[in-house]
């Protein structure tokens, strides 16, 4: 990690992080359709299942189902504006507009890139963190003061799929590789126990499920909705952590790499 570390504490990083607010300013749309999609199935299995479904447990404490699921919904919006502007903006910048190229005329490194870029989804990810857990909020589905502690859960989620995602960016050859990044977000999304808890799953399901990163953000998040806090929340802490780390480091070589031949 020598290569990325140091640009860690490089301010260049902002610069990236500046242009890309400068350059989305006007499409106030795209952002709010990143947080309104998940909003709405928050709000239709609050009202459709909430009943149907009684109360689940979460961490020896009963909840409602939409209680349950708000914070499985806050988890996947992270990831997926984190996929957004890690993957498909990324792509088009370094594929199509080679801005990147231009980007290093200046004296920034692609450490510097690498890591504004995840700057930038952090900050969006920051954004519809604040507005889903005032949502939850004003709904009743937070039953701790600690469940405001979820925007940085929120954040770290965020992290650790905006690094993943411009590392798996740099290995996508077209826009029919985006496929491919469908191909495991779906799945992510629908079998990370988002919707039911891991002990109704197959045991040999249940364990991949485990280690998907979403499951883990999932379950953190739910923690802290209820005021439940215990050495897990740490681990999974830094397991989103050290995956963001990695990634962030395939991403920086990948980049120095392809801009750099």
């Amino acid at each position: 990690m020598g290569r990325v570390l140091p640009t860690l504490g490089s301010r260049r990083a902002l610069h990236v992080v500046e242009r890309n607010a400068l350059f989305y300013r006007n499409q106030w749309l795209m952002f709010a359709s990143g947080f309104v999609e998940p909003l709405f199935y928050l709000l239709s299995l609050g009202i459709g299942l909430n009943h149907l479904v009684g109360t689940l447990t979460v961490a020896h404490r009963s909840v409602s189902y939409a209680a349950f699921v708000a914070p499985g919904m806050l988890a996947t919006t992270a990831m997926n504006g984190a996929i957004i502007d890690s993957v498909f903006n990324p792509f088009f910048r370094l594929k199509i507009s080679h801005a990147y190229d231009s980007m290093l005329t200046t004296p920034l490194d692609v450490g510097d890139i690498a890591l504004g870029e995840a700057l930038w989804a952090l900050s969006r990810a920051g954004l519809y963190a604040l507005s889903f857990v005032g949502c939850m909020v004003l709904l009743g589905d937070t039953g701790s003061p600690f469940a405001l502690l979820e925007v940085l859960g929120a954040l770290l989620t965020s992290f650790a799929f905006s690094a993943l995602g411009l590392a798996a960016c740099t290995y996508l050859r077209s826009w029919q590789d985006f496929d491919l990044v469908t191909l495991v977000s779906l799945p992510l999304f629908l079998f990370s126990a988002t919707f039911f808890p891991l002990s109704l799953y197959p045991h040999l399901l249940a364990t991949l499920v485990w280690f998907s990163p979403l499951y883990q953000s999932a379950t953190l998040l739910r923690g802290l909705n209820v005021g439940h806090l215990d050495y897990w929340m740490v681990l999974r802490s830094a397991y989103l952590i050290c995956l963001g780390l990695v990634g962030l480091q395939v991403a920086s070589r990948r980049f120095r790499r392809i801009l750099s031949p």
